[in-house]
């Protein structure tokens, strides 16, 4: 069943089909939050309510494009909700890492392992630095794998901004991490 037909059975009373829509999303709704946010617990509780509103607001939905698109703009407006309705302190927190970023494989080097942990918590720690405006294009474009097109249609701005905002965004990007490891360098040379 497609996401139309599963919306249909859920305005019917279908339990099952909630279930089955729910988990078609959760990955990708989770793992926007998560790198919206940098926080596991939070991320899991804002996705949670996530959910929450999109069943609330399923009666609203007009099957006028993409349901992923509808349901990640929730989450973006829910994102946008929650650091407005308290004051959010960015901290600098151990990462809990996905199971996929670190596949287990015996043949791996525990070198390596930390090597990539360090890099992956560098990379999150500069996403996490942009401005919200930046890290949504960067995260929606790059992560999400969106267009141009539809990031614009989510955020509620003009494609030429988005734009923008992306190429800002992998600026900054670039001079925090090429500059944080030419800082790292130079602590080892001193």
């Amino acid at each position: 069943m497609n996401d139309e037909e599963l919306i249909q059975e859920i305005r019917k009373g279908s339990r099952a089909a909630m279930e089955v829509l729910v988990k078609r999303h959760y990955q990708s709704i989770f793992a926007y939050v998560y790198r919206k946010t940098g926080e596991y617990h939070t991320a899991y509780d804002l996705t949670q309510e996530v959910f929450v509103k999109m069943m609330n607001s399923l009666n609203k939905y007009q099957n006028t494009g993409k349901f992923s698109h509808w349901l990640l703009k929730i989450a973006v407006n829910h994102c946008r909700d929650y650091y407005r309705g308290r004051e959010f302190k960015q901290q600098q927190r151990e990462s809990e890492l996905t199971e996929d970023a670190f596949p287990a494989s015996e043949q791996q080097n525990v070198w390596n392992i930390f090597h990539k942990r360090y890099q992956n918590e560098q990379v999150r720690r500069a996403v996490l630095s942009l401005p919200d405006h930046q890290r949504d294009a960067v995260i929606l474009n790059y992560y999400n794998g969106l267009k141009i097109r539809e990031v614009a249609e989510i955020t509620g701005t003009n494609e030429s901004t988005v734009k923008s905002r992306i190429r800002l965004g992998i600026t900054k990007l670039k001079e925090i991490i090429v500059g944080g490891e030419r800082d790292e360098k130079k602590r080892k040379r001193g």
